[in-house]
């Protein structure tokens, strides 16, 4: 029996790139892991991993923290997830046996997997089931000394057809401003952080945010049906998906998402201007593994592809509890107005009309007006982004904003290591409060007499002045 139609060596450059971009992925989330999860997640954390894993049994969300749970372990496990993927970014396993080469890739995705599953709040973007689904498939590709599995590669596209067509059905069916072609008139201003060229994006011709939410939808509706065409349109589709993410890259940070996104579709480019060197195929029971992640992945695809195809579809979704086969999109309504929290704090005995508030400023987010936005993306500022979340509506932070009032009334270190800027050094304020407020980016003109990026207005408290009360807790100023 021959098995030649499980390989084609034609894709044997775009899998190494594929293998590299995936791993500095997977690098790149490990740090924003190792370097946020303790104010974030441990045991002292917003939302504590040992509260969760009491009450959330391992059937629901896997992970090795069942097991047991510190800081030191979540440490560890994030940390060896950065040697892994920085060894498989140099291309370690490239010359290992398969099965070696197999491990190698499922370490990573079992440490993220572990993470993910007890992140909550902070973990609940579709970006980290996309980095876990894709880094299922990766396991399977094989090392440089193989030939491309067949099977694998068309995996991924269906991984990138969902993530395409998804995102593009979940506008047509949602915002009205996307179907006449508006939503990009707000969106670069509105979306939850803006990068250094997205003042520039939101002033772009009106005509032009047309031509943007067009070329949106021919992407993202048209094109990933040509992803499955013969060659060369299959590269042209993804070719064209690349373009269309380097414009969401410049005008946004949106952590890894377009950065793996165009990840994806390098693995269908077969262009690259490298010869494959003679390469054999694969043991048999790798090709037997092959067929059967290829049913199992038709099997799970059902319900996410029943998601497509419905009117009640569903964003960001994962149907099983490894996140195996999931459904994506993103901005299916487009906030029009922008509005931000903004949290002050003040050292006075006793807070009176002449008190001065100072603000905490954050890394990503709109604070000082005078601040231009900065670059940030492929990292994820976690609490940045769940910021943005809150301001749209308190519910999304009832369950961790008075904690964090609580930790800047303590002058936490680490909590203070996720903030850009404390305005009282290392010192402790004696009261806190937030304020919402009105952002609209500058005019050219404004830009230009006053220097700034942004114009705000108050609207009114979101968290009422408060103090550390005897038992540590925060209480509210009558």
């Amino acid at each position: 029996m021959t098995w030649e139609w499980f390989t084609d060596p034609g894709y044997w450059a775009a899998r190494l790139v594929f293998q590299r971009l995936l791993a500095a992925m997977y690098l790149v989330a490990f740090l924003a892991a190792a370097l946020q999860f303790k104010p974030l997640l441990g045991e002292r954390g917003l939302l504590p991993v040992p509260d969760f894993v009491r009450r959330v049994p391992f059937r629901r969300a896997p992970s090795l923290f069942h097991w047991r749970y510190s800081d030191r372990l979540f440490a560890t496990v994030a940390w060896s997830g950065v040697v892994v993927s920085s060894a498989l970014v140099l291309g370690l396993s490239d010359h290992l046996p398969v099965w070696a080469a197999m491990l190698a890739w499922t370490v990573p995705w079992v440490l993220y997997q572990s993470i993910v599953n007890v992140g909550q709040l902070w973990y609940s973007f579709g970006w980290e089931s996309l980095l876990l689904e894709t880094g299922f498939l990766a396991i399977f590709l094989g090392p440089a000394d193989t030939a491309p599995p067949v099977l694998v590669l068309w995996l991924l596209r269906w991984v990138l057809f969902r993530l395409e067509f998804g995102a593009g059905l979940i506008k047509m069916r949602g915002d009205a401003c996307w179907r006449d072609l508006t939503c990009l008139c707000y969106h670069h201003e509105t979306q939850p952080m803006p990068g250094p060229l997205s003042w520039y994006f939101h002033h772009l011709p009106r005509p032009l945010h047309k031509v943007e939410a067009a070329a949106s939808h021919g992407t993202q509706l048209v094109v990933p049906f040509a992803l499955f065409a013969p060659q060369p349109a299959a590269s042209a589709a993804a070719l064209l998906i690349i373009a269309t993410q380097l414009w969401l890259v410049a005008s946004g940070n949106f952590a890894w998402l377009n950065f793996l996104t165009i990840t994806l579709a390098v693995s269908v480019v077969d262009i690259f201007p490298v010869q494959a060197p003679p390469l054999p195929g694969s043991p048999v029971w790798h090709r037997g593994l092959l067929i059967g992640l290829t049913v199992l992945v038709v099997v799970l695809s059902y319900r996410p592809a029943r998601n497509l195809v419905s009117r009640r579809q569903v964003m960001n979704t994962s149907f099983d509890q490894l996140h195996l086969v999931n459904t994506y999109g993103a901005f299916g309504t487009v906030t029009k107005v922008r509005h931000e929290i903004v949290i002050e704090a003040t050292d006075d005995p006793r807070p009176d009309e002449d008190t001065v508030w100072r603000e905490y400023e954050f890394k990503g987010k709109p604070g000082d007006p005078r601040r231009r936005p900065p670059q940030f993306a492929p990292y994820h500022l976690r609490l940045d982004w769940l910021m943005w979340f809150a301001a749209l509506s308190t519910r999304y932070a009832q369950s961790w904003l008075p904690g964090l009032a609580e930790k800047l009334l303590a002058a936490d270190p680490e909590t203070l290591k996720l903030l850009r800027h404390d305005p009282f050094h290392g010192g402790r304020p004696t009261y806190v409060r937030a304020n919402l407020y009105r952002y609209r980016f500058t005019t050219p003109r404004e830009r230009r007499e006053t220097g700034a990026w942004w114009v705000r207005e108050a609207r009114g408290p979101v968290l009422p002045t408060t103090r550390l009360g005897a038992d540590g807790a925060v209480v509210a100023v009558e």
